[in-house]
């Protein structure tokens, strides 16, 4: 917890109200135009009705943890219960809401790439919706994020524009949205265990999640409404119902602080955490005035299931690449998720395809058979839309899904209670212990940027991939995994296969920049090399955190 010191007050914060203080550097004209007097006031007075109760819900989750590392497993809750067991369904899903075939995903601080998800493709192929991020595909910079809330402000009026400045012999571009032809657009917010260091109520970081969903609301909601939209989010890293409990309680105060009906807003829960995988009734139904459906967020739910089961040795995971749908404590959970949500009048909304295209005509085929794949595989499941992470992919990915929605498919003999729990059935390789250094080095190159996704090897690696990376190789540092080659995974194994993947890095850097000032690529190359030393740092710890990071960093 940070506790603003008296002495440093006068020197680095500045007071917006009564208790509400922000960091000097942080007060931006960009940030006070949206940290408005009725916006601030608003966030202190959720903060200070919700913020001790989010506190001890992460301090559960530390009790559940301690239970699960001391031999304990998770498992399902009372199939008597109410949730289980009762005869209940959500509200009505909204009209603007009732197709979702394909959702398109990214970072919301960067205007063009907002304007790309909302917008049409080069094929002329457009999402249903489109995920603004402010979580696992954006770094919480302040300016990031203060960039975030004008994006989705301006998207929600229909004004967002960008200018691509001329450059390299290309002229100057004008990128705009039609806003009689764009994507729905939602936000995802921050986790629970996120904090904003830059705005401190009474002393106190405010939570992230609880920031970026007053302030979207305060700015955008109006003019979503009169644009006949709803007002819709994504919630993530939730692991318990009772979690689910307090963000609906927010929603209830939100809207009524706003003078809007309770319901007004939707929100899709992304069952991405192993906890959250047994609970999916008892989380639907904390939020079934406010509910759009459950996504089945299997990066995150991967890293989870390492996470979670870090100290049981008969779980120890494969190499990550090896961890698809077809993996069956993966396809239980996607599964079953689509036979609850269906039940309950829900929408199951399927993973994330992370492929980039590729710079050849043949890589480009070649990644869209594996998403028009993908995708197919969870049309077949009943799933009533997906993710893509590249505009390329959303004509493929469409193309999976026929129907506007797939809510009447209801298998009335499916377990809905299958083993969720993985085994720990190989491969484990020293190819796959490559692929997770070098996607250490790989993001937080981006990361060191202010980036929170990067194309990398063909992929879209973002925090939840980095999460997989790192834990895994944690967990088979920790168990002593021995490879299929024989090899043992010790702490000097990972440090010489940093360096070589470093090397190998730097070769990459030389043929691309080939053409660029020895400068630049030695700036480039040295770029890395931090990276590499910042990634065998975060891997190499003697405990595993449970994430990258649980608070942003101040501005500077």
């Amino acid at each position: 917890m940070t506790t603003i010191a008296t002495e440093q007050e006068r020197l680095v914060w500045t007071k917006l109200g009564e208790g509400v203080q922000l960091y000097r550097a942080a007060a931006t004209p960009a940030a006070l135009e949206v940290l408005t007097t009725p916006a601030h006031g608003l966030i202190a007075k959720l903060h200070r009705r919700f913020d001790d109760r989010r506190r001890e819900l992460l301090a559960e989750r530390d009790r559940r943890q301690a239970a699960v590392d001391a031999g304990d497993l998770p498992g399902y809750l009372d199939l008597a219960s109410e949730a289980v067991a009762g005869n209940w369904c959500v509200a009505p899903i909204p009209p603007d809401l009732r197709r979702r075939r394909v959702e398109i995903t990214g970072p919301v601080n960067h205007a063009k790439m907002v304007i790309n998800m909302l917008s049409r493709n080069a094929a002329g192929d457009r999402a249903d919706t489109a995920m603004l991020d402010f979580e696992d595909s954006m770094k919480p910079t302040w300016r990031n994020v203060i960039n975030g809330v004008h994006n989705v402000k301006q998207a929600a009026e229909g004004t967002l524009t960008f200018i691509q400045p001329a450059q390299g012999g290309s002229p100057e571009s004008l990128y705009t949205l039609d806003p009689d032809d764009s994507a729905v657009m939602m936000v995802r917010v921050r986790g629970l265990h996120l904090e904003e260091s830059n705005l401190c109520i009474d002393g106190r970081p405010v939570c992230g999640g609880l920031m970026d969903l007053t302030l979207t609301m305060v700015h955008a909601a109006e003019a979503l409404l009169a644009r006949g939209r709803t007002p819709k989010f994504y919630i993530p890293k939730c692991e318990h119902h009772l979690e689910a409990r307090w963000w609906n309680q927010l929603f209830c105060a939100l809207q009524t602080e706003l003078g809007l009906p309770v319901g007004t807003l939707r929100a899709t829960f992304l069952i991405e955490t192993l906890p959250a995988a047994f609970q999916m009734e008892e989380i639907l139904v904390e939020i079934r005035q406010h509910a759009a459906g459950l996504n089945v967020g299997r990066w995150d739910k991967i890293f989870s299931d390492i996470k979670v089961l870090r100290r049981h040795p008969d779980r120890v995971l494969a190499d990550r690449a090896s961890i698809d749908m077809e993996r069956p404590w993966m396809r239980a959970y996607a599964q079953r998720l689509v036979q609850i949500c269906h039940r309950r009048g829900a929408f199951a909304i399927g993973g994330m395809a992370a492929f980039t295209p590729g710079k050849s005509e043949q890589r480009r085929q070649q990644q869209t058979a594996k998403v028009l794949a993908d995708k197919q595989l969870e049309a077949s499941l009943g799933h009533d839309g997906c993710w893509v992470s590249h505009p390329y992919f959303i004509g493929a990915a469409m193309s999976a899904f026929e129907r506007d929605h797939q809510l009447d498919v209801v298998d009335p003999a499916a377990n809905l209670y299958p083993d969720l729990l993985p085994d720990s059935t190989g491969p484990r390789t020293m190819a796959g212990l490559r692929t997770n250094l070098r996607v250490g080095i790989g993001y937080l190159e981006g990361w060191n940027r202010g980036l929170g996704c990067v194309a990398w090897d063909d992929l879209m690696e973002d925090l939840a991939t980095l999460e997989i990376s790192r834990a895994q190789t944690w967990q088979w540092l920790a168990h002593g995994v021995h490879l299929d080659d024989g090899s043992a995974v010790t702490e000097d194994l990972v440090l010489r296969t940093f360096d070589e993947e470093l090397n190998r890095i730097h070769r990459d850097v030389e043929q691309t920049l080939g053409a660029a000032s020895p400068d630049a690529v030695a700036r480039a190359k040295a770029a890395f090399a931090v990276a590499k030393d910042d990634a065998a740092r975060i891997f190499l710890r003697r405990d595993l955190a449970p994430f990258l990071a649980s608070a942003s960093d101040l501005a500077d």
